[in-house]
């Protein structure tokens, strides 16, 4: 059994979504379970509703509602072309536009807002398969909050998707093609949430864990993971083949193409994954697998929004327990160092995001004078060995030598060597990497 899953953009127009439609059914040699995302723009739409609801602006929901259902009006209108389909079709539209004008004349609450999210992967799902249907496409609409599920720490539970997903499978054997929802899900208390980091791909690879299929394919709008970031530097070119590590590494540290959480369910069962090109189907795009398939850079990521904390204290650094103290404040904060370094009478660390800042600097300050810099950026140079390979350090801090290096971490992994700099250097780093190690422009 092979998955395909499609994002926002390669659902976002009509004419996008016929050819979906025809990507998933050129290969008929195993059984497809196609994971849709919701239409581009519409989830960021549904956000906004949510907001204005939580803020009290009932008014001001009921005209982002208004829009988003003529957009959608219009969208069906060039989807299907049969009186039949787009009866359907408008049916499907004014049913999930009723519930979001419902909704208006209720106190709103988070589990409301997880149900307002839900309706664009469920639209997206339900239109797709109107167009199917007409174009007579035998498949089945997989609802995905019936089978996938995460638990109280909003973990996916694997165990329990394998056993529902298998049970539902079986039950319609003789079907060939299903087609579900990215990102949603139920949570323990039974109710419509989602997966948060990594949404949709995150479905993907849970699915291809679930059915251990024989691939994972990701489609996007761009031909699979670069050198570089495309956005930033002119030049750049798709990495043919990653091992589950190195596409772990670019995906953490800041590679758009791919969230860090969708890797981990598919190398637990050896299931490759394929990142591809909608727009350009004959592109080989970027292969991740167990191997790496040779040794060396493979490419640099950037991640924004670092902080940094230092702990200044000569009187406590070399005491036993000293560090796991430190590391506890950031445990009980649940918030994840990226970086770190030691010195004599120093330690700096690195964090992602400020939402706990002031209360783990309060934490903190009984160990010594604490300081903080924001307005950093991570950038991770990844490969397969880099760590052995020849020259790499020094064609590196030769590439380098006008950018003010912040921090370096060397050795703990031999796929990354990764560099802290200010976030206004990020640009001119990315440019000159792209040209010392690869020797692109």
């Amino acid at each position: 059994m092979k998955i395909m899953k499609f994002g926002g953009t390669s659902v976002g127009k009509p004419d996008r979504m016929h050819q979906v439609a025809q990507l998933i059914t050129k290969d008929d040699s195993e059984p497809v379970i196609v994971v849709l995302s919701a239409l581009s723009g519409t989830t960021n739409s549904l956000v906004a509703i949510g907001e204005a609801m939580a803020a009290g602006s009932r008014d001001q929901a009921k005209e982002l509602i208004d829009k988003l259902e003529a957009h959608y009006q219009s969208f069906i209108k060039e989807l299907v072309k049969t009186d039949k389909a787009y009866a359907k079709a408008r049916s499907i539209v004014s049913e999930h536009f009723e519930f979001l004008n419902i909704i208006l004349k209720i106190s709103f609450s988070e589990a409301l807002s997880k149900d307002i999210l839900a309706q664009g992967e469920l639209l997206s799902t339900k239109l797709f398969s109107v167009y199917l249907e007409e174009k007579g496409i035998d498949h089945m609409l997989l609802p995905a909050l019936e089978f996938m599920t995460i638990d109280a720490q909003d973990e996916p539970q694997l165990s329990t998707i394998k056993v529902k997903l298998s049970r539902i499978l079986q039950q319609n054997s003789n079907k060939k093609l299903f087609i579900t929802q990215g990102y949603i899900c139920r949570n323990s208390r039974g109710e419509v949430d989602n997966l948060k980091r990594g949404g949709s791909d995150y479905t993907a690879s849970l699915v291809a864990a679930a059915v251990n299929a024989s691939v994972c394919e990701i489609w996007t709008d761009i031909d699979g993971m670069h050198n570089n970031d495309p956005r930033i530097v002119k030049k750049t070119v798709p990495v043919e083949q990653l091992s589950f590590e190195e596409a772990a590494e670019l995906a953490y540290f800041g590679a758009k193409i791919l969230h860090p959480t969708c890797i981990w369910p598919a190398q637990q069962q050896k299931v490759p994954v394929k990142l591809l090109n909608t727009m350009q189907p004959e592109a080989l795009g970027t292969t991740i697998t167990q191997e790496a398939g040779s040794v060396g850079v493979k490419a640099v990521a950037a991640k924004d929004g670092i902080i940094v904390i230092n702990i200044k204290s000569s009187r406590m650094l070399l005491a036993y327990g000293f560090l796991r103290k430190i590391f506890e404040v950031f445990e009980k904060y649940r918030t994840s160092i990226d970086m770190i370094t030691t010195s004599e009478v120093a330690v700096s660390v690195t964090i992602d995001h400020g939402g706990n800042l002031t209360a783990i600097v309060k934490e903190l300050e009984p160990f010594g004078t604490i300081t903080t810099e924001d307005n950093h950026t991570i950038i991770s140079v990844v490969g397969n060995e880099i760590a052995q390979t020849k020259h790499i350090l020094s064609k590196l801090f030769e590439a380098l030598t006008p950018i003010p290096v912040r921090m370096v971490s060397y050795g703990g992994s031999k796929h990354n060597v990764s560099m802290l700099v200010p976030s206004s250097y990020k640009t001119q780093t990315l440019q000159l990497l792209n040209k010392g190690l690869f020797g692109l422009e």
